[in-house]
Order: structure tokens, then sequence, then C-alpha cells
């Protein structure tokens, strides 16, 4: 009997070692998987898209931002990317050219994990370059303003300058352009296509406001460029504006 009973009893001890293994194995799968889509959706939603036309200033905010010092800067022709600590949160800049043949094909790489975005404006060329400011705006905005809800600061930058124009000029001189500009574009999009289904900025029937948008849109106003180490940028507002992001 004791012969018959010795396999008996070791395969059952087999049996329970290799269910245990087992057990412990998919556990340790499953705690793969999960921190597998932890770490995505994390990294998911955090870059912060830093755009605008060339020369408004965007790459030496960029450096401001990540090393907190002046550096000579030139026209991008591809994006930089750095990380900063917002509030014990690890926030990803991604600064993109503002050239017109480049723009747009970063904007879309980039689009879909943003968190929000800062479109930087040159507040002393502001007026002579508003029509160009403000189509690159109104195409952003139409891009991303009916299918998710992102914060954006319009800031206006360079306000050391004394022929700069304050950010509440800016805004009502953009409200009256970008209110021609959606005109414009829906009467053409009526002329050419009846049935197209893009986006309306905005209210009908209501002259554009940025409080009419879908998207929280808020105006600062900056200085970046001081090259003197003891004199501090003027960025507090966009400081104030990424923590609130966060």
């Amino acid at each position: 009997m004791e012969k018959h009973m010795k396999p008996l009893l070791q395969e059952n001890a087999n049996s329970e070692l290799i269910g245990i293994l087992v057990a412990v194995l998919a556990i340790v799968i499953t705690l793969v998987i999960l921190f597998a889509i932890w770490r995505r959706r994390k990294s998911v939603g955090q870059n912060i898209i830093l755009t605008g036309l060339s020369d408004a200033g965007k790459t030496l905010i960029y450096a401001r931002l990540l090393c907190s010092k002046f550096v000579q800067t030139h026209t991008s022709v591809k994006e930089n990317i750095g990380d900063i600590n917002v509030n014990n949160n690890t926030l990803r800049i991604v600064d993109i050219p503002g050239d017109e043949r480049l723009r747009y094909k970063f904007f879309d790489k980039y689009k879909i994990s943003a968190k929000g975005i800062i479109f930087v404006i040159d507040s002393v060329t502001f007026q002579k370059n508003i029509r160009d400011v403000a189509e690159y705006l109104y195409n952003l905005l139409s891009d991303i303003d009916g299918h998710k809800k992102l914060p954006i600061l319009i800031l206006c930058n360079k306000q050391d300058q004394t022929m700069a124009k304050g950010c509440s000029v800016i805004k009502s001189l953009l409200e009256k352009e970008l209110n021609l500009l959606r005109l414009t574009k829906t009467n053409q999009l009526e002329a050419t296509d009846a049935t197209s289904s893009n986006v309306f900025l905005g209210k009908s029937n209501k002259d554009f406001e940025f409080d009419h948008l879908n998207s929280k849109v808020e105006f600062a106003e900056s200085s970046a460029f001081t090259k003197d180490p003891e004199t501090p940028s003027q960025i507090e507002a966009l400081d104030a504006w990424l923590q609130n992001v966060m």
C-alpha cells in the first residue's frame, strides 16, 4: 500500500508546485502589463507645445524654462525637447519651429500628446504681422477646438521693448482679425463645399471672442531677453500658468 501511496503523494506535490508556479507567473505577467499601461498613460498628455511665428522668442523662452539663463538662439529647423519639474511632476516642453514650411508638420506630430499650448507672439512686430499671426492661430484653434479642450496661453513676448503692445491690446486686435478671418474662411467653404464639416470657431451670429471657444485661452506678458545674470527674465506669468496646467 505504501509503495502505491508514495508515487501518488509525489505526483500531488508536483501538481501543487506547478500550480503555484503558474499562479506566480500569471501575477508577474499581470503586473508587467499593468506597469506598461501605467507608464504609457503617464507619458500621454504631458507635452506642452511651444509655438508661434519665427523670431517670436520661443527658443529663448524654452531655454529660460529649462536652464534659467540667457542663450544665443537661431531659427529652429527641428523641435527642441526638454523636461522641467512643475509641482513635483515632470512636464515636457516641445519647442517647434516657427517656419511656415515646418510648423504644421511638427504641430501635427505632437498635438495628440499635448497637455497645453503656449502660443508666443512678438509684441513689437505684432501690428505688422497680425495677419500671419491670426492665420496660424486660427488654423491651430480649428484643429483642436472641435476635438479636445486644451489650456492655451497666448504669451505676448518682448515686453521689455518700448514699442511692444500690451496683451490686452493684442487680444482685442486678434479677436477682430480672427473675426474677419473666420468670415472669409466660412464664405470660402460655403462657395466650395456646402457639406463641409470644418470646425466653426466661436458662436454663430456673434463676433469672435476667445471666451466662446471650448478651450480655455489666457493671455500673459513676458520678457526673456536679458543677458545680465543678475537680472531675472520676466516669465512669472508663464510659470504660474504651467503650475495651473499641472
